[in-house]
């Protein structure tokens, strides 16, 4: 039998059945659709954690009050319990360390801000006038916090675009006074939409300076610092500077956690790729499931054609050729179920960057092939028993069950 033969007795097969076919075609399809959506989910999560630390900017170290227990990176160390608290006077002391270009100290919490009236919860962040550039954010209109001491207050205010759009609408806000808390402030500038980083997004914040936030906050504690050092080949020696000086100032006592942005970012790349990996695992489960509906449903079908089967002997097919069409039957199914699958997966990894813009849920190249591929090796794999029982049977015997 010839190669275009055995495949139009596959197509024959398949088609004369067509519950039967739909049925395996659409386990199949479940499963490979099961594998893209799982795989788009870790992945864009994995995408979404590095872009987040991305945004914040580059060359940075971050330092964080209080010690892991085990010292390095786990994500532990960003929820950290500390017996000595980092202050503006630690922030200040760093800039003077060589390779240091900026350093931003961070103080961070919530407040209600109130403008003629109108009345929100923000998220107000303290910080020194280094912060716009180390964190590479731009303003759309006025100008960022005076490069003041970080010692000293000022009862001026940077506002987010949505703040200024929600408070003021059309009217510009700058030189307008708002209330924060207790405190009334004076607006100076306000930041382009769409800067975001950490989770964060800088359309809904206020940023004020630093010793006003503490006050405000009635704390001496910084959130972060965050330190910007002038190249990336020397991150690994600033970071035993920075070390070297806090220890210093705490008395000889490392209490706070120093952590990279690329220790960080290495960190969650591998902890969301093994988890990008284990819930395609998970899915692939269902391929092996469908993979057994294939060989009941090719099963089924050998006992049905059993007299087809003697009559193809009788006239002279071998063995191997009634063998070969009933894999090539099961390959052609799970294939069409594979491809089904993976116009249902991307349609629903779709779905998903339409639902949530900022959540990059695009399937990874290998999931498509390994979907394909894994249902393609099931289907043939699962449909050998049931071609071999068929290459076995007795023409005289099959034929007698016409």
């Amino acid at each position: 039998m010839r190669a275009l033969d055995t495949l139009s007795f596959a197509r024959h097969a398949a088609s004369g059945t067509p519950l039967r076919t739909g049925l395996l075609v659409l386990a199949m399809s479940i499963g490979v659709a099961a594998v893209i959506m799982l795989t788009a989910l870790g992945d864009g999560a994995r995408r979404y954690v590095v872009e987040e630390f991305s945004a914040i900017g580059s060359n940075l170290l971050i330092v964080l009050p209080g010690r892991s227990e085990t010292g390095g990176l786990n994500p532990a160390n960003l929820v950290t319990s500390t017996p000595r608290d980092l202050t503006a006077e630690d922030a200040a002391s760093l800039i003077q360390i060589t390779g240091v270009r900026k350093v931003a100290p961070i103080v961070v919490g919530s407040s209600e801000i109130s403008v003629g009236g109108k009345l929100r919860e923000v998220m107000l962040v303290g910080t020194s006038s280094d912060f716009l550039e180390v964190r590479h954010l731009k303003l759309a209109q006025g100008r960022f916090l005076p490069p003041d001491d970080v010692g000293l207050g000022s009862n001026v205010a940077v506002i987010g675009s949505m703040i200024r759009d929600e408070l003021f609408g059309r009217e510009s806000p700058l030189g307008k006074p708002i209330r924060v808390g207790d405190r009334r402030f004076r607006v100076i500038g306000v930041l382009s939409a769409g800067g975001r980083g950490m989770g964060m997004t800088t359309d809904e914040l206020i940023i004020v300076p630093t010793a006003t936030a503490l006050a405000m906050f009635d704390t001496n504690t910084l959130f972060r610092i965050l330190i910007e050092g002038r190249s990336r080949g020397e991150l690994d020696n600033l970071k035993l500077r920075v070390e070297k000086t806090l220890t210093k100032r705490h008395d000889g006592e490392k209490d706070f956690t120093l952590i990279t942005q690329d220790a960080v970012l290495q960190t969650f790349d591998k902890i969301l790729r093994v988890l990008t990996f284990g819930v395609a695992g998970i899915a692939a489960i269902s391929l092996a499931v469908a993979g057994i509906l294939v060989m009941n449903v090719m099963l089924v079908s050998v006992t049905q054609r059993t007299g087809e089967i003697g009559l193809l002997k009788a006239l002279g097919a071998t063995a191997s050729t009634i063998r070969n069409a009933f894999l090539v039957e099961a390959a052609m199914l799970s294939m069409l179920g594979a491809l089904i699958g993976v116009a249902l997966g991307e349609t629903g990894a779709a779905a998903l960057r339409q639902l949530y813009p900022v959540f990059p849920a695009y399937p990874p190249a290998w999931a498509l092939l390994a979907g394909i591929g894994t249902a393609l090796v099931t289907g043939i794999l699962f449909g050998v028993m049931p071609a071999r029982k068929a290459a076995r049977l007795d023409p005289v015997q099959a034929l007698s069950k016409r």
